[in-house]
């Protein structure tokens, strides 16, 4: 019985955070079920940061660092840095011609990132950025995906998406599955926000126990408790939100924090010390993995080359229904 496939990518516009960590815990998984494509975007960080790409590279071989840290195997998934698959390229031009524009402007995300990022001085209001949902459209139906590993904010992409692809359908001819999205939460951060490196309250996935402590001290928690003896609402807490991920027992405390049988203070020494022990084999793995930077570049020339081969077979199936062959 042939896999379904999965295709899915994150930026490389920084170190890697903890908001990830259960989009990439479910990537470890899936990767035993289906048939995975997993990409580094380089071109999708380009279009909220290009004016500085000095970085880029160190980036690329972190996130494949943390990937193949986490457990991801590159002879089960096809592992690869998108700019090296030029066919990316070729298939967003294309689509770019059919797309409507008010189908761009109306992405949910495309607004408000705009607005977040011109406050911070970002000038990002560029065809780049405006066309970033249909590059990821690319990304996915280049391979073909049946599904993608998507957070919830992703949502409304994956939708534009599955809108291009029946267009296409209809202009020319059926070439590409409506991918289904396969949902993963995302972790907040410390201030109870969604996890950005542009807000500050990111936990790195690669840090070490010390700093680990150190960023959930400053987790947010109920703040109608002001004292030990007050009882705490745990659903609230951005503590406790961690707890469910990283402690079997979260159920029992969250029964203590209803009834101040633990304190906060004490309660965020558990959380750091379940995360510190979950995430030990992981950086155990990473620091191997560092020490060898020319096998991280070897996996990802590798799986390129696997990808160039589905890519050149799809875009020669596009080329030709749009009669460019």
């Amino acid at each position: 019985m042939t896999k379904k496939r999965i295709f899915s990518g994150m930026q490389p516009s920084g170190k890697f955070h903890m908001g990830n960590f259960q989009v990439l815990n479910n990537w470890v998984k899936l990767q035993h079920e289906y048939d995975c494509i997993y990409s580094i975007v380089d071109w999708h960080a380009l279009t909220s940061s290009y004016e500085d790409t000095r970085l880029l590279p160190e980036r690329i071989e972190c996130m494949a660092l943390d990937w193949l840290s986490a457990g991801l195997d590159p002879e089960k998934n096809i592992i690869f840095v998108q700019s090296h698959v030029k066919e990316h390229a070729e298939l967003h031009l294309l689509l770019s011609m059919m797309t409507p524009l008010s189908w761009l402007e109306r992405v949910p995300t495309y607004k408000d990132k705009l607005q977040q990022l011109g406050d911070m001085g970002k000038e990002i209001n560029t065809y780049g950025f405006l066309g970033y949902p249909e590059l990821q459209t690319a990304d996915i139906i280049l391979y073909k995906a049946n599904a993608v590993p998507v957070a919830e904010d992703q949502l409304p992409h994956l939708e534009l998406a599955r809108e291009i692809v029946r267009r296409f359908a209809n202009l020319y001819k059926p070439v590409f599955p409506e991918p289904q999205p396969i949902l993963s939460p995302l972790l907040p951060g410390i201030d109870g926000r969604k996890m950005s490196k542009s807000y500050g309250n990111e936990i790195p996935y690669a840090a070490e126990p010390d700093e680990l402590q150190a960023k959930v001290r400053q987790m947010l928690t109920d703040p109608q408790r002001v004292k030990k003896t007050d009882p705490g609402n745990p659903e609230i807490c951005t503590v406790y939100t961690f707890h469910k991920i990283f402690s079997p027992d979260y159920e029992e405390i969250a029964g203590q924090c209803r009834n101040a049988g633990i304190g906060c203070v004490e309660c965020k020494k558990r959380l750091a010390a379940k995360m510190t022990t979950t995430l030990a084999d992981v950086h155990g793995r990473r620091k191997e993995l560092a020490g060898n930077p020319a096998k991280i570049k070897e996996i990802l020339v590798y799986g390129a080359e696997r990808a160039r081969k589905l890519a050149a077979a799809t875009m020669a199936e596009v080329r030709a229904v749009m009669n460019l062959d």
